[in-house]
Parts: structure tokens; sequence; C-alpha cells
């Protein structure tokens, strides 16, 4: 029996900020997020008071494996001048910062604060590439699935081939994805990966030329994409371009009372809509094809917010796979089980398509630090819901939209609704 969920009282955002997501050597999680703190600052537009701020709850995977540094939540805290108010780090895996908004966001409904900041923060570069692997696979069964072989790009492959068999999609189906996620995250000055895959395979055409080279002769992306030495495969049939990147950053978010939201700015966002569920994992689940906790987020937040998937214009679904995002789909209610493939491959979840997914670039183009990327979604909400999004704005008014995290293999999911009134 289900039980209606509703939250005490409401709760706005009054604004976000992000540092931008790569490669950072020699900076620290503290200087990141240092950095989108400040522009959260910047975007509140009466001005914020950090002493009006209560709490601090931070989304963190793992800067203890990352970074060697435990106990993030106090040395952000008092890197931003917040210190002696409480700070409370969450670890959900890649869901981290999602679960925090949420954490934030049932504090203040409840009335125990009326101003709160949540943060998300990873920094995984410092360490090598296997030493990376290495660490995420701790958000797997180390019991029974790493021992097997298992790595992220494993799992989702895995998911891919069962999602392939069923419902006839392609490995294009997913470079698709690539294509559109890679093309947004082209104009978001953000993003890691701030280019076009076009623009990736004609710089190699160049490079190769600069260096006397023979010059690949790609026709078309989808060539490139298809190049063993170009785009080399991971996990079958997921390719370098299917994978989210190895990423630093870190995004803020300011939350406050509805009662006081026009205090501190005239366009405020509403978060009226609140899911967070638990799946087995991978290795125990009947169905490879779709992630349960996905689906049980997604009905408690439609359902608290009193809106169903068509009503939503605009989503940041957790694509850390190009598999992922066509699953998120589905899982979400967009579309129906086996028509997410297809409804890439027809454009419907382009910016200027009747579902935009990911314009921010998503984990693919903009960055995956895992424990920010929940955050990082969100900032993306705020700029698309106020018409602040510059050339990759959708072209249509977005007076709801959507936030999907997924932690692990989605033994964790989180979905969040907003609202512009």
């Amino acid at each position: 029996m289900s039980k209606e969920r509703k939250l005490g009282r409401g709760v706005a955002i009054a604004g976000v900020g992000m540092s931008k997501f790569g490669a950072f050597p020699g900076q620290a999680t503290r200087d990141l997020f240092v950095d989108a703190f400040q522009e959260l600052r910047g975007t509140v537009d009466k001005g914020l008071d950090p002493d009006d701020i209560e709490a601090l709850y931070i989304g963190n995977y793992s800067s203890d494996l990352f970074e060697k540094q435990g106990h993030t939540a106090p040395i952000m805290a008092d890197w931003i001048g917040l210190t002696p108010r409480p700070a409370t780090r969450i670890e959900d895996a890649c869901a981290s910062s999602g679960v925090a908004l949420r954490q934030g966001l049932i504090a203040v409904a409840s009335g125990l604060y009326d101003v709160v900041l949540v943060g998300g923060i990873e920094k995984m570069t410092d360490l090598p590439i296997a030493e990376v692997t290495d660490t995420l696979a701790t958000a797997g069964d180390v019991l029974f699935e790493i021992p097997a072989g298992f790595t992220f790009p494993g799992f989702y492959a895995a998911m891919a081939t069962a999602y392939m068999d069923r419902y006839g999609a392609t490995p294009e189906s997913l470079m698709r994805v690539g294509l559109k996620n890679h093309d947004n995250g082209a104009l978001n000055p953000k993003a890691q990966f701030g280019s076009r895959i076009s623009a990736i395979m004609e710089s190699k055409k160049a490079r190769a030329a600069q260096k006397g080279r023979p010059v690949p002769e790609w026709e078309s992306e989808m060539a490139f994409l298809h190049d063993d030495r170009a785009n080399p495969m991971i996990a079958w049939p997921l390719r370098l371009f299917d994978c989210s990147p190895v990423s630093d950053g870190a995004a803020a978010i300011l939350l406050v009372s509805e009662a006081i939201a026009r205090n501190f700015t005239d366009e405020p966002l509403y978060i009226i809509g609140s899911g967070q569920a638990s799946d087995r994992a991978l290795h125990d689940r009947p169905d490879l094809t779709t992630i349960s906790s996905a689906r049980v987020a997604g009905r408690q937040a439609y359902e608290m917010a009193g809106v169903t998937a068509q009503d939503i214009d605009v989503a940041e679904v957790h694509d850390c796979f190009t598999i992922a995002e066509i699953i998120a789909t589905e899982d979400l209610g967009f579309f129906e089980p086996g028509q997410g493939h297809v409804a890439v491959e027809e454009g419907l979840t382009t910016r200027h398509g009747p579902h935009p997914i990911n314009t921010s670039g998503g984990l693919k183009a903009k960055g995956h630090p895992v424990g920010a990327s929940g955050a990082g979604q969100v900032v993306e909400v705020w700029k698309q819901m106020r018409g602040e999004a510059g050339e990759r704005q959708v072209p249509k008014d977005v007076e709801l939209a959507l936030s999907h995290n997924v932690g692990g293999t989605g033994q964790t999911a989180v979905v969040h609704i907003y609202e512009r009134r």
C-alpha cells in the first residue's frame, strides 16, 4: 500500500553555483567548492549573507579514496566561512549530492531550518586511471560482482546488451546519445568536453597532419565513432565515447523556505516533488533493461508534485553511460519500454525536440565528478527554467523540470521535480 507523501512546507531554490568540470591538477576539492559557492552568491539576486545559512549538506562519494581525506563536510564549511554551523556529508555513490539535496529539502520542509546550503564535490583525477576504476568499483557489490571481474563499464555493457537483445537497439543508437550530448556540451562553458564530436574529429585530423602522419578519412561522425583507434571498445557495445569521463568538480544549491524565498530572489524555483528508492545489486536483479529504484523514485516524485512525465518540459538524467540515458527516459515515463532508443534516433530528446534531455551535455560531455553530478544537474535546471542557458536554451517556456540521479548501477535513485511560478 503506497502512502501519499507531502512536504511539510514549501521549499525554494534561491541560488546555484558550479565550478568548471574537468581535470584540475594542484587544486583540491575545497578549492572547487569555494568556486561553486562564490558563483552561487552571485546568482542570489538580492544578495546572500552567509550568516543566514543554518546548515550544510554535502554530497561526496569517496574523498577518502580519491584524496585520502575523510571528514570532508566540516572542511568545506570552514573554507567557505560557515563554521560552527552543522555540516553533514552524504554518501550514496554517484547519487550522493542528489540525496544531499533531498536531505536539505527535508530539513527545510520540516521547519528545522529556513536556509540550507547543499553541495556536491569530487576530485577524481589525481589518481591513475586504474586506481580510479578500483575506487569506483567499490560502489558495486565487492563480495559477488567485483571478484567476478566486473567494472562499471562492464556493468552497463551488460545492461546495454540485455536492452539491445530485447528491444532491437544497436550500437548506433548509443552513439546518437553521445552525439546529442556533445552537441549540448559544446554550448556549455562549464563542460569538461565543450566540443561536438565533429570538432573532435577535425582536431584529430589536424593533429595527424601536423605530425606528418596519415590523415584519417572519416566521412562522418558515425564513421569516426566506428573507428577502433579513434573510439576504442571499452566493454562491448560501449566504446570510449559512450562513457562519461573522470572528472573534478563541485556544485552548490541554496534552499530556503517558500515563505522567505522572495527575500532572496524575485524568481525562485520551487521543489514540488521528491522521491528516493533502493534496488538490489545488479547481479541479483531479474531484469537488466530497467532500474526499478528509478521507476519507484520517479513515481513518488510525480505523485508528490501532482504531475505526470508528459508535463515535464526539460530533464537532466543520469547518463554515466549512453545506455543509462536511454533506460532513464523509459524508467521516468517519457517513453514506453523499448522506445527510448527510438526516441533518440528520431531526435525527440534534442534541445528542439518535445522531450529535451541533458541540455547541459549530461554527465557524458559536461563531466561526471561523481559526488557533484546530482547538484550539477540542478544548476542546469535553474538556468533553463530562468531562461539563462544562453545558446543551449530550449525554445519553449520551462515551467516544470526534473532531475534524476543514480548511484552505482541503480542501487540508489533519487528524482526531483521543479516548478517555476
